[in-house]
């Protein structure tokens, strides 16, 4: 017997508990919501907690809009020790008594910002020759990895816990590891360091603020007020141009054909086509026309 599966489309943001990976959550909601689609904006590790926004439906046709956007996370660097994953996860591979001061850790901060390079950590999800790097691992082989080009907007000390552990606030872009980023901090200031606490508080246009923990979601689908609070697909596409259609317009683009571009509209840009504020399709402008590349709303 083929399972039921509910039109659900929106943006809900969960609140990740430590110790569950991204898909975990996934599988979760799938058998709690039975949704026709879901995915994620963003994947967080299984140490890591915050922000986690889940694409239903529709909605799932602009993961890219969420994971393109910038992120905030908080984390706290243990320094005098450094692990194989970079984080409290992995084994203990080296030691040292080198302790930064905060004056030494400010010091050097300010050449963290902007586009540097950065070398993602062994254990990730990165492919070197089809293969998951940290699978390369398990297996004995060192995968060779290569700097990639990052972008962080902001990078603070916000608190010196103590003689071995500082807490930071970085707000970055997409590909960056915080991991990498502790270590490389460390290192920076003569030091070993890996993380001990990882939370993103910001994921492009959803925060902290906006999440709700799975106990939380649980409890509003028994109440059957989870779809109200669900954020609209439009939420992560305020980057993006919008065109605004007649009803006419709107019919023909839902059915895949094209417009005569209306004037003022810029060659080769995508924009979001709405009826009414609701978005019917991405369309993008060639020539004297514009062509639906995505359609959302079909009409009868």
């Amino acid at each position: 017997m083929e399972k039921i599966r509910n039109d659900i489309n929106g943006w809900l943001v969960v609140d990740k508990p430590v110790g569950m990976g991204s898909t975990d959550v996934v599988r979760e909601l799938k058998y709690l919501l039975h949704p026709m689609k879901i995915g994620h904006g963003g994947t967080l590790d299984p140490f890591a907690s915050g922000v986690l926004p889940i694409a239903l439906g529709k909605a799932t046709r602009t993961v890219s809009y969420a994971m393109d956007g910038l992120k905030t996370y908080e984390f706290i660097i243990h320094f005098g020790v450094q692990t194989a994953t970079d984080d409290l996860e992995g084994d203990i591979i080296s030691t040292n008594e080198n302790r930064p001061t905060q004056e030494q850790v400010e010091s050097v901060l300010p050449k963290f910002i902007g586009d540097i390079d950065q070398m993602p950590p062994a254990y990730s999800a990165l492919k070197v020759n089809g293969k998951r790097a940290y699978d390369l691992i398990r297996k004995g082989i060192e995968p060779e990895l290569k700097s990639r080009k990052i972008h962080i907007k902001s990078l603070h000390l916000t608190e010196v816990l103590s003689a071995d552990e500082m807490r930071f606030e970085v707000v970055c872009g997409k590909g960056t590891y915080v991991r990498s980023l502790g270590r490389d901090i460390a290192s920076a200031v003569g030091c070993l360091g890996h993380l001990s606490y990882l939370r993103r508080t910001a994921c492009g246009a959803f925060s902290i603020k906006d999440a709700f923990s799975l106990d939380k979601i649980k409890d509003l689908c028994y109440k059957n007020e989870l779809i109200s609070r669900l954020y609209s697909i439009q939420t992560v596409l305020s980057d993006i141009l919008e065109l605004a259609l007649t009803e006419g317009q709107a019919r023909f683009l839902s059915y895949g054909q094209s417009l005569k571009a209306p004037s003022g509209v810029k060659q080769g840009t995508t924009y979001k086509a709405t009826l009414n504020g609701l978005l019917v399709a991405f369309v993008e402008v060639d020539g004297n026309l514009i062509r639906p590349t995505k359609v959302f709303k079909q009409f009868n």
